[in-house]
């Protein structure tokens, strides 16, 4: 009869095993601490900076920085862009979404780059590029010239540089969590009779909402706080061609300061906004996600 020896001898921990187990708290509680510093410092620091000195004169000092005519006009503008480029955007970013988790086609990892390109362009040189092509200069000037429609410096430069920094967005966040569903479930839908449209509302988008809506909350915080592309081709003029960022470089290189940060708060009240908007939508589409695996 044979004795299992090993089952009866102490375990035995590999070398250095003990001392690895103990510093992975250490590790981890290092970490932790390195990160949380270094938000304090990069994030919540400054943005606190920003409040503290848009309000460092008092609240009507801020009311009449916010009130006044250009801002007025500049809140507007941002307004307006975001207004179309986001529609545009989340448009665009469901037909591509669709088209690249749902089909196979010659040239899909070519459509991938190309809505990839506005994250890998300069958004210094996505201006320059509509410069180059629309003004005065550009390659459609005689044509543009010919109808008086002017594009750069002007409401349509603005609107077409804040559509190229923000296509990625929604279509960026539409393609994984598309890919992650299949299309099972839509072809189950059109084998019993569903039209393409009613396949898509009551299949495809009950199952990509909260990545659709995640997508639409970056989409607008981007063109709502674009610059560099902007900047290029607005012009800068005040009252008609400043978005919020514009207007806040204007009034800090006149060293109005206090309006300057009246000014960037909103922008900064929106980015919180946003954070906000992307816990609750984070938190729901994991709420959906755990109540979809329950049942």
């Amino acid at each position: 009869m044979f004795r299992n020896h090993a089952a009866n001898r102490p375990a035995v921990s590999p070398p250095g095993a003990i001392g690895v187990s103990k510093a992975v708290p250490l590790v981890r509680f290092l970490l932790s601490g390195a990160a949380v510093l270094y938000l304090l410092l990069m994030l919540v620091v400054p943005l606190l900076a920003v409040f503290a000195e848009a309000f460092a004169k008092g609240w009507q000092a801020y009311l009449a920085a916010v009130t006044e005519p250009d801002a007025v006009a500049a809140i507007r503008l941002t307004l307006l862009t975001a207004a179309i480029a986001v529609p545009l955007n989340t448009l665009f970013g469901i037909a591509a979404a669709w088209a690249i988790a749902k089909f196979s086609f010659r040239g899909k990892n070519l459509l991938l780059t190309l809505i990839d390109i506005p994250f890998a362009v300069s958004p210094v040189i996505s201006g320059l590029i509509f410069v180059l092509l629309f003004g005065a200069q550009g390659v459609f000037a005689p044509l543009l010239a010919q109808y008086d429609i002017k594009i750069v410096f002007a409401v349509p430069g603005i609107i077409l540089a804040t559509l190229f920094v923000t296509v990625p967005f929604v279509a960026r966040e539409l393609i994984p969590v598309m890919q992650m569903t299949g299309k099972e479930e839509e072809e189950a839908a059109l084998s019993l009779g569903a039209s393409g449209w009613q396949t898509f509302v009551r299949v495809t988008l009950p199952n990509v909402k909260w990545g659709l809506l995640y997508g639409i909350i970056l989409c607008n915080a981007r063109a709502m706080g674009e610059f560099g592309a902007v900047s290029v081709v607005s012009g800068h003029i005040r009252g008609l061609t400043n978005t919020i960022p514009l207007h806040v470089e204007i009034l800090y290189n006149e060293y109005q300061f206090a309006a300057a940060f009246a000014v960037a708060s909103l922008l900064a009240v929106l980015a919180l906004v946003t954070l906000v908007a992307k816990s609750v939508v984070e938190r729901r589409a994991k709420t959906s996600a755990l109540g979809s695996d329950g049942g």
